[in-house]
């Protein structure tokens, strides 16, 4: 179970300091949980949370450890706009079975199933997250998601974590520009393992490096590779890693 922080922003100028920070549209709250992201002013990543609408306020579920440091960032960025950051007493729940009442789809895709905020402590319902994970190439904040990453190559447009019409945010020109000016040379993909390895291991092919190695469930796992030296039989310590056939 990943260790959350809750958080809770109010005030009137609410929606407008987070439009212009986020890599999401605000606007799409009103249709349930947002999946977004804050970057440098480089591009790169710093932070990855779910925002939900709760009354005239939103609720910001973040990592536990990258908490502190995201308040610290958006109180810089806040100057005097009408906005507080708060904690709250409320925890995760989260599950792919049967959802509770109040609960939400994840926005990342739908075999992740749903998240629920509310008083009781953190509880999930004992899927394989790692394996869904997996399978879908999707990163987590902390493996995955470092702050190295940049969020095309980590796939957030594949997991409506970006939206490109809303206008300005913090490392948006850097996003635009690898999008629409720029072919990906590197990026997260799933390949398939023989053997196992820890993550953080550098994946070698021909004696030069292509990439790392994440995630690993069953005999898949989510590596970041350069994809101009990806193929054929690669090693990562002790593991065999090919992309799938």
């Amino acid at each position: 179970m990943p260790n959350r922080r809750i958080l809770r922003l109010t005030g009137k100028d609410t929606d407008s300091f987070l439009q212009g920070l986020i890599t999401n549209d605000i606007e799409r709250l009103a249709d349930g949980l947002v999946y977004a992201a804050l970057l440098t002013p480089q591009g790169k990543y710093l932070a990855d949370f779910f925002l939900k609408r709760d009354g005239k306020g939103v609720l910001l579920d973040v990592d536990e450890a990258l908490a502190d440091g995201l308040i610290k960032r958006l109180t810089m960025y806040k100057l005097r706009a009408d906005v507080t950051i708060e904690a709250t007493d409320l925890n995760l729940q989260r599950g792919t079975g049967a959802a509770p009442e109040g609960a939400l789809p994840d926005p990342r895709h739908s075999d992740l199933g749903w998240r629920a905020y509310s008083g009781a402590p953190e509880s999930d319902d004992g899927s394989d997250w790692d394996a869904i994970r997996v399978r879908l190439c999707i990163p987590e904040t902390g493996i995955e998601l470092t702050p190295d990453s940049y969020i095309l190559e980590s796939g957030f447009d594949a997991l409506n974590g970006l939206d490109f019409k809303k206008g300005c945010y913090v490392g948006q020109e850097v996003t635009a520009r690898m999008k629409h000016k720029t072919e990906l040379r590197k990026g997260l993909r799933v390949v398939e393992v023989t053997g196992s390895a820890p993550v953080g291991t550098e994946i070698l092919s021909g004696g030069k490096p292509v990439g790392i190695l994440f995630t690993q469930s069953g005999n898949r796992a989510i590596a970041y590779l350069r994809f101009d030296r990806a193929g054929g039989d690669m090693q990562a310590g002790d593991a065999v890693l090919k992309l799938p056939g």
